[in-house]
């Protein structure tokens, strides 16, 4: 019942209050409209306009192929123990010189905390790509919890190293 009323609310633009700050958009629903309760009347909406701003900054972006082929690495990756997960073994894996690639989450809220993890990369020569989703990067990742970054490291001898090169060609392709 609740679905369905959500449903039928569709939000329009009634006005615009430009000299506040941050903007404010009243937002009003056909619900609201028949003089019905309404959980969804006021909205700010300067949280999806940052979100939106702080998507631009999750560059490069995978496209859906090259995601999918991603999170299959990532997961052989995990079998085998060459995958750190979370931004604080990704920045660990880095400053010690063993990452191969680094993996981030575009969805990630706020993105400026692992913002700080593609200026590092470009320091060390690593190569980065965001994914769409930190749900099925930490699925991929083997664990129950999102993940916003994972690190793909290095090991002699490895058998994942032709794939990893591979990857790794194609997303410095990616980010030129």
């Amino acid at each position: 019942m609740l679905r369905r009323r959500l449903l039928e609310m569709r939000p329009r633009l009634l006005d615009l209050h430009a000299h506040t700050n941050p903007p404010i958009f009243i937002l009003t629903t056909r619900a609201s409209q028949r003089k019905e309760p309404c959980i969804l009347q006021h909205r700010h909406l300067f949280d999806s306009i940052s979100t939106m701003a702080d998507q631009s900054a999750a560059w490069p972006l995978a496209d859906d192929a090259l995601q999918q082929e991603i999170l299959d690495l990532v997961q052989q990756c995990q079998h085998y123990r060459q995958l750190k997960k979370g931004a604080n073994e990704a920045t660990k894996t880095l400053n010690r010189g063993v990452s191969e690639l680094i993996i981030l989450a575009a969805d990630t809220n706020p993105l400026s905390i692992v913002l700080h993890l593609p200026l590092l990369s470009e320091d060390k020569n690593v190569p980065y790509v965001y994914v769409k989703s930190k749900t099925a990067l930490g699925r991929a990742c083997g664990v129950s919890r999102a993940v916003i970054a994972a690190s793909i490291t290095s090991n002699e001898g490895s058998e994942l190293a032709g794939p990893i090169r591979a990857l790794r060609d194609k997303i410095e392709r990616l980010a030129i």
